[in-house]
């Protein structure tokens, strides 16, 4: 029989998991508190870094349809809730962890997906939504600029031979 704690823990990971657009499961052994200060500042508001019991996070994953982390539950671990763009905290993450050989990323979940590692990396390489959607906009307006710019230009050169004849 479970705990009352260790059942509301279980209820806040497993909403943790449903609430979350992807989640990154780390091992952050050897990591000092400063370093995980700085690396929850990398992630972004909208993600949250917690070190977590691997027995609760386990029956929580189940709870909530995630089979990506059987397996991986194994020694400190910590998981990244993503809510929002999961590129940026992607990025974060890789980042963080080229900078320190101590965090290792395992496995992940984005979208009901399993992801390995390997494949968050390859996330953490798109472009942020933000900046795809800026792309998007520049190749909607291309055609509008161009038109207006003929427009413009026609109306100048009428502009000029109205002009013309009233000289000669």
């Amino acid at each position: 029989m479970a705990t009352p704690q260790k059942e509301s823990s279980i209820q806040e990971i497993t909403a943790d998991f449903k609430e979350s657009d992807a989640a990154v499961l780390t091992e952050y052994r050897g990591l000092t508190v400063a370093q995980l200060k700085t690396l929850r500042r990398a992630l972004g508001s909208e993600t949250k870094y917690a070190v977590v019991k691997n027995t609760l996070t386990g029956i929580a994953a189940k709870a909530a349809g995630i089979d990506a982390f059987d397996g991986q539950l194994s020694g400190p671990t910590a998981i990244a809730f993503i809510k929002g763009d999961p590129v940026q905290a992607a990025k974060g993450l890789t980042d963080f962890a080229k900078d320190n050989d101590k965090l290792i990323i395992k496995a992940g979940v984005f979208e009901g997906q399993s992801m390995d590692a390997s494949e968050i990396a390859a996330l953490a390489a798109l472009e942020s939504r933000e900046h795809q959607l800026a792309r998007v906009a520049a190749v909607l307006k291309a055609p509008m600029s161009m038109m207006a710019r003929a427009a413009a230009a026609l109306q100048e050169k009428q502009g000029e031979s109205a002009e013309a004849p009233a000289e000669a």
